[in-house]
């Protein structure tokens, strides 16, 4: 039996002060993010969805509302599909400028492996995969489509690919309103498809 669990990343969030954003609230997406999403709708319409997940996050909610409302589902919440926790949130961290130029943040960036800044990526993976499971399971036989987010998706098609998870993040393959879809025969995954229905973004720009 062939299962499809479709991960998708939110589209682009109003962001207009280019601050790391992560787990902080009342980030919505701008006008182009609400046409990603609708893009995004009009690309899966065809798709046998069964079932329709998200992080709590406004976003990835606002990402997930056409796609529901175009199959007739209603939006569950998973929270193990949240943003990763970082301990920059809500300052600027571009190169060059903003919180990384100052002393005291030099602390937390000593270990890109685990990382020092933030949540563990091996936590990152077991927590998505544990959400892609239980999808898995609610549209058996069918397709199921969650909203996350970039370094949580990124960080789970690492694991699943069997690759080292701490990575060069301007390397990422997860551009806005893009999707990883994990292909299952019963319970083992077989394929891993990814698709930019809305176009590519640059990986690199904050606020994306």
């Amino acid at each position: 039996m062939t299962t499809v669990v479709h991960v998708l990343r939110h589209g682009e969030v109003h962001n207009p002060d280019k601050i790391l954003y992560g787990r902080l609230p009342h980030f919505r997406l701008s006008e182009r993010g609400q046409r990603q999403a609708l893009t995004v709708a009009e690309a899966v319409a065809g798709h046998d969805l069964a079932y329709v997940v998200a992080s709590p996050l406004q976003r990835a909610q606002e990402t997930a509302t056409p796609i529901a409302a175009a199959h007739r589902l209603d939006i569950a919440t998973d929270a193990e599909l949240i943003e990763a926790g970082n301990v920059f949130e809500g300052q600027r961290v571009a190169v060059g400028d903003g919180a990384l130029r100052q002393p005291k943040a030099w602390p937390h960036l000593v270990n890109p492996f685990r990382p020092s800044w933030g949540e563990p990526y091996v936590e990152i993976a077991h927590r998505m995969l544990g959400a892609v499971y239980r999808a898995r399971d609610e549209a058996e036989g069918r397709e199921a489509l969650c909203v996350s987010h970039q370094l949580p998706i990124w960080t789970l098609r690492r694991f699943l690919e069997g690759k080292r998870l701490w990575h060069d993040p301007r390397q990422r393959q997860c551009s806005l309103a893009s999707l990883t879809s994990l292909v299952f025969d019963g319970e083992a995954l077989v394929e891993i498809v990814y698709s930019e229905p809305a176009g590519s973004t640059d990986p690199k720009v904050t606020g994306a």
